[in-house]
């Protein structure tokens, strides 16, 4: 039977904090709030008013009940006024020593059977909680900003804290109506051990100039379906924070993915610390806006400025698999005549049945009139020769990921292609310019990554070669535009940009659960409910199959030779253990059916 807490002491009424003490005053709670004198607890209180205001404004709350709210909350300026509390959140600025202090002083003031909380965000809960007489009922309690909207809340044990404390507490938060996750206690926790690595490789990149800062928001945004990019993510977070919690990060992992990225130092001195300066990686209408507005970085719409863009009229795409029955469906309803090339009649034949099984679905689900699947399919002609390719504009392979193969098949097209044709492939870990040598036109070969389902998926990447040139990647710009799909742009470096920053993340989650820190559940409920993900690590991972995710984690360490960027021994044991995910039905999790 999990002890109930009736009185919650809040010390601390930042944003955190007043979002604290909003949410368990919304449960009926007393709480007891403190800050360090009559300005901050002003400060505190307006806050709250404005949060409940704001509620009461969206109907989620009447004036009576908005009312009884604030009537349980009381105020003070001593932590002596913590006295009677049951349970008490700390949730003053990422300072040990200020945290150190408050907890001792605590201490003193609250009954011995009083469990102490921080709500810190990457410090050690065990450092905090060793200047107490009672660590082992001291724990770490990760609300999310803002408190009141946010559900996940991170329960960080020591290896000190007493079960029953955890189990309390972890009662505590399901009361509030949040999802607990129960974790060790290490740098960063989950969700932000999780994000801020993968935020930190994202500013390496655009510190690199590998990519311009709205196609790396782009392609995570439209290649993973995450609710914001790495970038504009940071800019709401504040430059100055991300670099505190990796900075500390850092100083406890000593991995040097968490080592800031220097760009983030520099900008900081600038005084360019995100939306709430009013500049950080973007430019904002005003401090604390959410509205972007154009400055000297913003790209000049349509891709390559000043560059004319090759006709193209006739594709074609070799391969029948799903990316490439996908590829070809997308074409032929953009109105497109495609040449369907295969290695037989046969296989040809039956990719054709595919575009055709994926527009009837299409019609049934009235995305598509029938007359328009009709015009699709006339437009494809299958074939077996290469010599059906001769006069296309553009011709994208899409054959299985083995270098040699697709060598070949490039080596192929340079000797039938007609002169200024655009050659693509759609590899999604492969150099790109080892495509381009094997033929005499390495200027006009590029990377058109479309993600799969290729009908759905709104995100291409195209990728440039040093040999490639403007006019081909301005070409490739614009047809995708024509396709209404969204282009990003990077140079030929393994994953590109969204595996480049989504396997890593990947393979720390799997090191993670390795390390026996936290769940694969946990892992997974952390990222989706705490950063807004549509899938979690794990979840993901299976659907991905653990043996590509291998494949593509090995390409990236062979290229970086990054020590973080190992595959994580688990995963290597996984896959030769035959559990590669939803396939086999067996991956991170089992699966029926």
């Amino acid at each position: 039977m999990t002890r109930e807490f009736h009185t919650i002491g809040v010390v601390g009424l930042g944003t955190m904090g007043a979002g604290i003490a909003e949410v368990c005053a919304r449960t009926g709670l007393r709480v007891v709030a403190v800050e360090v004198d009559q300005d901050g607890v002003a400060r505190g209180r307006g806050h709250i008013e404005h949060s409940t205001e704001r509620a009461l404004r969206g109907g989620k709350i009447d004036d009576a009940a908005r009312a009884e709210l604030l009537g349980r909350i009381s105020y003070g300026t001593s932590l002596s006024d913590l006295a009677d509390c049951d349970l008490v959140v700390e949730a003053v600025p990422e300072q040990l020593e200020l945290k150190a202090e408050i907890f001792a002083e605590l201490d003193k003031v609250c009954r011995p059977e009083v469990v102490l909380a921080s709500n810190t965000s990457s410090l050690s809960v065990t450092e905090i909680g060793v200047h107490t007489g009672r660590p082992g009922k001291v724990v770490g309690l990760h609300f999310f900003n803002p408190a009141p909207v946010q559900k996940l809340v991170e329960v960080v044990r020591t290896v000190v804290t007493e079960p029953p404390v955890v189990e309390d507490v972890v009662g505590f938060i399901s009361r509030l109506g949040k999802t607990p996750v129960v974790i060790g206690d290490r740098a960063g926790f989950i969700a932000n051990a999780l994000l801020f690595g993968y935020l930190n490789h994202a500013a390496r990149m655009y510190e690199s100039r590998y990519a311009s800062r709205e196609d790396l928001d782009a392609a995570m945004r439209y290649g993973c379906g995450y609710p914001m990019g790495p970038l504009q993510l940071l800019d709401l977070i504040g430059l100055d924070t991300a670099y505190e919690i990796l900075d500390t990060m850092y100083h406890q992992s000593r991995n040097r993915l968490h080592a800031p990225a220097p760009i983030l130092k520099q900008m900081i001195t600038a005084g360019l610390l995100g939306r709430k300066s009013g500049r950080g990686f973007y430019t904002y209408d005003g401090p604390d806006s959410p509205v972007v507005v154009d400055d000297l970085h913003t790209p000049a719409a349509g891709g390559a400025a000043g560059v004319a863009p090759r006709e193209v009229h006739r594709v074609g795409v070799i391969g029948t698999g799903t990316m490439a029955t996908g590829i070809v469906e997308v074409f032929a309803k953009a109105g497109n005549d495609v040449v369907l090339r295969a290695r037989s009649l046969d296989k040809a034949e039956a990719a054709l049945g595919k575009v055709r099984r994926s527009l009837d679905k299409a019609v049934a689900k009235g995305r598509l009139a029938e007359a328009d699947r009709d015009a699709a399919l006339a437009r494809i002609q299958p074939a077996v020769e290469f010599e059906a390719l001769a006069d296309c504009d553009l011709v994208v392979e899409a054959v299985a990921e083995e270098l040699s193969i697709k060598r070949e098949v490039f080596a192929a097209l340079d000797e039938v292609c007609k002169p200024g044709a655009v050659l693509a492939t759609t590899t999604s870990s492969l150099p790109v310019i080892e495509c381009a040598a094997a033929t005499s036109r390495p200027g006009d070969v590029l990377g058109l990554h479309f993600f799969n389902p290729a009908q759905v998926m709104k995100l291409v990447e195209i990728v440039d070669t040093i040999a490639t040139s403007p006019e081909v990647v301005a070409t490739a710009h614009a047809v995708c535009k024509r396709l209404r799909k969204q282009p990003v742009h990077c140079g030929d470096r393994a994953g590109f940009i969204v595996n480049a920053l989504l396997f890593p993340y990947l393979n720390d989650a799997v090191k993670m659960l390795e390390a026996h820190y936290a769940e694969a559940e946990d892992i997974d409920t952390a990222m989706k409910v705490g950063c807004g993900l549509p899938m979690g690590p794990f979840e993901l991972l299976d659907v991905v199959g653990l043996d590509v995710s291998l494949a593509i984690q090995r390409t990236l360490y062979l290229e970086f030779r990054e020590a973080g960027f190992a595959p994580a021994p688990l995963l290597e044991h996984l896959v030769t253990a035959g559990r590669l995910g939803r396939k086999t039905g067996k991956g991170f999790r089992d699966y029926t059916g």
